[in-house]
């Protein structure tokens, strides 16, 4: 481990701060990692840490065996200036992001997928890998300009944008993949020709989300074998994407154990 590092002029500090900015972080190649958990998820995944970052005044666990020359310790002060997080527990990193496409997923014998198109935000990209992770699904294929490693994306997700298996790819290419497996394509929408409770998720099938704000395109809606919609009581006509999804997902769980 190096000298400790006590100012915010440092030049490894002025790197992380300017990583905070998206167009930074792809001109750079790198992604922001913060918390024990996570990084460690990531290092588990396969993700090459570049720089570690360390403050023993705010970790409880132990650093992960890197080269010694990665390794950083820091101040309180600079670690809370860095951190993304109101209670930071004194582990941040900077990685090489992995980035997948379609042929790199495994798929299982009955797969089931995720779409998601257009969905940007991180609180709710981070929400919806964590309901993939805890469903077990066989995948997520992320189409658009989504930044699958936002720093607030990782957060969200607790680290499960790690454990979930993630493909970049185009509309018209996942379509095209998608129906070269059979694997049914059930588009999500409230204009839907029936709930999701009445479609059969029980054989390979690709759930396709939308953003809120825009929900699919016609691209989509139109490669659909079924168009699909969770029937709403209320004054409002659509829920949170994250929401809709694990809704969607654990009915889609149910039938393929229930089978």
């Amino acid at each position: 481990m190096k000298e400790r590092i006590t100012s915010l002029d440092n030049p490894k500090i002025k790197q992380v701060l300017k990583l905070r900015e998206a167009r930074n972080r792809k001109k750079e190649n790198l992604v922001l990692i913060e918390g024990e958990r996570e990084i460690g998820l990531a290092l588990k995944a396969g993700l090459k840490l570049e720089t570690f970052f360390y403050c023993p005044e705010l970790a409880e666990g132990e650093v992960p065996a890197l080269e010694k020359n990665l390794i950083f310790s820091v101040s309180p002060a600079v670690f809370r200036k860095i951190s993304y997080r109101e209670n930071p527990d004194g582990f941040l990193a900077l990685a090489r992001p992995l980035l997948k496409g379609l042929r790199d997923l495994k798929l299982g014998k009955n797969p089931l997928l995720i779409v998601l198109e257009g969905v940007e935000k991180p609180g709710n990209l981070g929400a919806v890998l964590r309901s993939a992770d805890a469903a077990g699904a066989d995948g997520i294929i992320v189409t658009g300009k989504t930044e699958i490693y936002n720093p607030n994306a990782i957060r969200s997700s607790q680290g499960t944008v790690f454990t979930n298996q993630i493909a970049l790819a185009g509309d018209q290419e996942t379509i095209a993949w998608l129906k070269e497996r059979k694997i049914k394509i059930f588009a999500t929408t409230p204009a839907g020709d029936k709930t999701y409770v009445s479609a059969d998720f029980s054989g390979p099938a690709a759930i396709v989300m939308g953003a809120e704000d825009k929900g699919l395109s016609e691209t989509w809606l139109e490669a659909a074998e079924e168009r699909v919609k969770i029937e709403m009581r209320g004054l409002i006509d659509s829920l949170n994407v994250s929401v809709s999804l694990a809704i969607i997902l654990f009915e889609a769980l149910r039938q393929r154990h229930e089978k």
